[in-house]
């Protein structure tokens, strides 16, 4: 076997591994992610599955990294399709809650942030950055709507962004609960999407003033 060739297997033994991991972790928490469960899905050994992270932590950090480029290419990707500001947040929010009721590790990134919230290391600050960013995200969004007069200038953007928090986690929780792989689950996961949809619609029609306690 050439090393190019054995270069591209490995790459797409990695790929397999990190696809079982991330639906793993979707449903069970990343703690729940091991490396014989994963060896014994894969049909591999553990030091084979081991081998291409070299620590379950490495995994760990590996299936955030997975889930917060899915959700990058789901979210934002699609999103940029909506005129800047208010239409971009809503489609933003639209597309994060279809891919929460479409597949379970939408949720992945608000379940590990509860998960290692008071556990601080690498997997803990990879949450950390990745939830920083989508904050980020929303924030230039919200600035520009602002900025355009979609927003009043009084709008308390924290205020904001800290609802809008509220309704994600509210969406996923929801959909978690409803999601038992049943038509049913299923139904109740796409309602659940709608609804979040709906109080992420009433949160920005009505901003609170940024001077009021």
């Amino acid at each position: 076997m050439s090393p190019r060739k054995s270069a591209v297997d490995a790459l797409t033994t990695r790929d397999r591994i990190l696809d079982h991991a991330l639906r793993a972790a979707a449903t069970r928490g990343l703690e729940g992610v091991t490396i014989g469960t994963l060896a014994a899905k894969l049909g591999m050994s553990k030091a084979g599955v081991l081998g291409h992270f070299g620590t379950k932590e490495a995994l760990q950090i590996a299936v955030l990294h997975e889930a917060a480029d899915r959700f990058r290419q789901r979210v934002p990707v699609r999103a940029a399709a909506a005129a800047p500001g208010l239409p971009r947040v809503l489609a933003a929010h639209t597309e994060w809650f279809a891919h929460m009721a479409e597949d379970s590790a939408g949720c992945l990134m608000s379940d590990a942030a509860a998960e290692f919230d008071a556990r601080p290391g690498l997997v803990r600050d990879t949450v950390l950055a990745a939830m920083d960013a989508w904050t980020t995200y929303l924030r230039r969004e919200l600035e520009t709507a602002q900025q355009a007069g979609d927003l009043p200038g009084y709008a308390d953007l924290d205020q904001l962004l800290f609802e809008l928090g509220g309704a994600a986690l509210a969406t996923a929780r929801a959909i978690g609960i409803g999601d038992n792989g049943r038509d049913q689950g299923d139904r109740d996961a796409e309602v659940a999407a709608r609804r979040g949809r709906h109080a992420v619609e009433k949160i920005l029609a009505s901003p609170y003033r940024a001077d009021l306690d």
